[in-house]
């Protein structure tokens, strides 16, 4: 890859694992993806909002994408690795084998993903006590947080899984794990997730109140007691059997882990936007908003002091960007809702077909269709009569809401490739629309955000990009490398291996704006009225709810 007379330039891998697929890139130390490969790995679904995976299918994937990246390139030059994941909960025993997290006994199936939903009277018993560390989850835990799936599991798998249990990962942090032989932890998954504070460490009486002194009795053992900030270098790098499986050398840097969502903002929000006249040029880091849009988005925005938002995660001290406070929302499901509403339509089939007849994947070809049928308005007033409210899985943020449903408003008869179009159209612009929702929200409590940073799968559509840039009114820009997230993640690497001073500084060397998109002002009084008859819909769904509570 190098000529004779140019000086090795360093690469470092980053790895990530995400819902449905591994990935791994080998990035240059200017933040230039090299190589890129994926490999798919499997969700089990035994029951109605239970969704699980493995953890040696998810290690040996991990091997698989990291050799093929690394076949072109000496692996001297190779600094550093640095792992993202989603912050699913691996269980295994005290040999590290893996305990079955499910009624079925089957021990591979050892982790609960993220996007599980069993654990929801034990999450309405944790909120209900009403204890302090709740503040800094919006108020209100998720569902989606570890501690409610640990209650589970201590009344549901008693004598199977939570007595036998040696240690719960989050999955970043399983994988620093595999990689090193060290069980310390990464700083964001258990100030995210798992309710650890950065200057007081857990809270006994916490984990006392909801039933799980357990924990508290082995001094924090079995969920982390020797904690580390991302990027930080994890033991003496890779272990000879961690080497060997990936195809790297004995010893190269491990960094201590991230969230996936919080990897895609540190290889996007710190981008270098001088020259490109944007509101946040000159402007501190602060009044970025990155969106890192997949199955699930996250909405994250940092600040110099905490900001407590109701309703949105945090603030998490130095959970992804050092000496700075996080606030996290999301959105429980957005390109899974889009594939939901699109794959289900009746249309699908003749979508399809013509999709692939014109060489193009499903929504390229949805977009152009809708711009053959908008005539003379803007694309998005096709859905002047057609609305959606987007929580199908509950709501993240801003409400906390886990009971809410999805609601479409505006049906016909009619059920052709025009109408698919146009849910598509409408789903898209929900979510938008609930980005809007939690970016006020946000902030009305103290945020000054000026600029959305987009990455993820959904940013590479143009059609979601410009929905977002029109609907908040705020300019958007997207990185010179689609996959942010394995630039985050390569980024942690670098910091590992000694060759940046900072993340911050390896944020803005390695992070590269690639497109700016602005928003359509001429369009703003539509979209204000979309927006109104966005939260009608959430005040009508509450009000049928009530009205049909106790039948």
């Amino acid at each position: 890859m190098q000529s004779e007379k140019q000086d090795p330039v360093n690469y470092y891998i980053g790895i990530d694992v995400g819902t449905a697929s591994v990935r791994a890139a080998l990035v240059d130390q200017s933040g230039t993806i090299v190589a890129h490969a994926d490999q798919p790995i499997q969700i089990w679904e035994p029951q109605p909002d239970h969704y699980e995976q493995s953890s040696a299918e998810i290690w040996a994937a991990c091997c698989t994408v990291t050799k093929k990246v690394i076949q072109q390139v000496d692996v001297a030059w190779i600094r550093g690795l640095g792992f993202d994941a989603t912050c699913s909960l691996v269980v295994v025993d005290k040999q590290f084998q893996p305990l079955a997290v499910n009624y079925e006994g089957e021990c591979k199936r050892n982790i609960i993903m993220w996007m599980d939903h069993r654990a929801a009277s034990q999450v309405d018993r944790i909120n209900g006590t009403q204890h302090s560390v709740l503040s800094y989850v919006g108020g209100v835990m998720s569902v989606e947080m570890q501690p409610p799936k640990l209650l589970w599991m201590k009344e549901n798998l008693r004598e199977s899984c939570w007595e036998k249990a040696g240690y719960f990962f989050d999955l970043p942090d399983f994988l620093s794990w595999k990689a090193t032989g060290v069980t310390a932890r990464s700083l964001c998954p258990l100030v995210c997730k798992w309710t650890y504070s950065p200057e007081k460490g857990w809270d006994d009486s916490f984990w006392k109140v909801i039933g799980l002194e357990d924990l508290v009795a082995d001094k924090y053992e079995k969920i982390g007691n020797q904690v580390l900030s991302p990027g930080a270098s994890v033991g003496n790098g890779l272990t000879p059997e961690a080497a060997k499986d990936l195809g790297l050398a004995e010893g190269t840097a491990v960094a201590a882990s991230l969230i996936d969502a919080h990897a895609g903002g540190l290889g996007v929000i710190g981008a270098d936007v001088k020259g490109y006249n944007l509101p946040c040029e000159n402007q501190p880091v602060m009044s970025r908003l990155a969106v890192i849009c997949g199955t699930s988005s996250c909405h994250m925005g940092i600040s110099d002091a905490p900001i407590f938002v109701p309703g949105v995660w945090g603030p998490y001290y130095s959970a992804m960007v050092p000496g700075f406070w996080l606030n996290e929302g999301g959105q429980s499901a957005t390109g899974k809702l889009i594939d939901h509403v699109v794959r289900g339509h009746v249309a699908f089939p003749e979508l399809q077909a013509k999709a692939a007849a014109s060489a193009q994947n499903i929504y390229t070809y949805l977009n152009s269709h809708l711009d053959l049928i908008k005539k003379s308005l803007p694309v998005g007033f096709l859905t002047v009569d057609l609305h959606v409210w987007p929580d199908f899985h509950g709501n993240r943020s801003p409400l906390a809401d886990l009971t809410l449903k999805g609601m479409v408003v505006g049906l016909t008869l009619y059920q052709g490739l025009d109408e698919l179009a146009l849910i598509y159209l409408a789903t898209i612009q929900a979510i938008a629309l609930g980005t809007r929702h939690i970016l006020e929200t946000m902030q009305s409590a103290g945020h000054h955000i000026s600029t959305l940073f987009l990455c993820g799968g959904l940013s590479k559509n143009p059609l979601f990009v410009q929905m977002h840039a029109d609907i908040t009114g705020k300019p958007i820009v997207l990185a010179k490398e689609v996959e942010s997230v394995l630039v985050g993640s390569a980024i942690l690497g670098a910091c590992a291996s000694g060759d940046f001073a900072s993340i911050q500084e390896a944020m803005e060397r390695m992070g590269k704006i690639g497109k700016i998109v602005q928003p359509n002002h001429r369009d703003k009084r539509f979209y204000d009225k979309k927006y109104e008859v966005f939260l009608k819909l959430v005040e009508h769904q509450r009000e049928y709810k009530a009205i049909m509570q106790g039948v």
